[in-house]
């Protein structure tokens, strides 16, 4: 991401938030770029019946809520720390004139944001057409592709972490994984879930 003298550079600030805590809420105007050092951040949103469905989860090395920024609209989603976490904040008026200044930066921003997409796509139709074991599979080798292309990956979502990324309930995640792995699609040792 940035390097952490140029946000300096910019009067970014240095920000610690405690497990669970709320870092940003949905509807809320967009006012920072936020940059993790430490831990673990989620977003999410609360469906009517008061169930969270994870967007995404970030963690050290990772920006996130960049879009608002870029397109002028309020968050579409809330964030909070899924363990204690630091981060930069950088205003928003600073972190395009950033941009400005460092086009290579830019570059690297416009390449991130053609990833999520193409993540967000993927899910989109995951959720909207396919059985539960392919859901899975299609998030496992998407996070394998982006961790660990060229050796088996380690998957470090929890069942209930793949349930909140998938949209399905957990009770569905555990069976689906327990099918994967007697077909051998799925590596499980113990509790532990192996991709390729």
């Amino acid at each position: 991401m940035i390097d952490l003298d140029i946000l300096m550079q910019f009067d970014a600030e240095e920000m610690a938030y405690k497990k669970d805590e709320l870092i940003l809420s949905e509807g809320k105007r967009a006012d920072f770029y936020y940059q993790i050092t430490k831990g673990e951040v989620k977003m999410f949103n609360i469906t009517e019946d008061g169930k969270e469905f994870v967007q995404g989860i970030f963690s050290a090395g990772n920006s996130f809520a960049e879009p608002p920024l870029f397109g002028d609209f309020s968050y579409p989603a809330s964030a909070a720390a899924t363990t204690d976490a630091s981060l930069y904040r950088l205003s928003k008026n600073r972190f395009l004139e950033l941009l400005r200044l460092h086009p290579n930066i830019h570059l690297k921003f416009t390449q991130i944001l053609c990833n999520r997409l193409l993540y967000k796509s993927m899910i989109m139709k995951e959720v909207s057409v396919y059985p539960p074991e392919h859901r899975i599979l299609s998030l496992l080798g998407y996070l394998k592709n982006e961790n660990s292309p060229d050796h088996p990956y380690h998957v470090k979502l929890t069942r209930q972490g793949i349930a909140e990324l998938t949209g399905m309930r957990v009770e569905t995640v555990i069976r689906a994984i327990k099918k994967l792995g007697s077909e051998k699609k799925l590596t499980l040792k113990g509790s532990k879930i192996w991709v390729g």
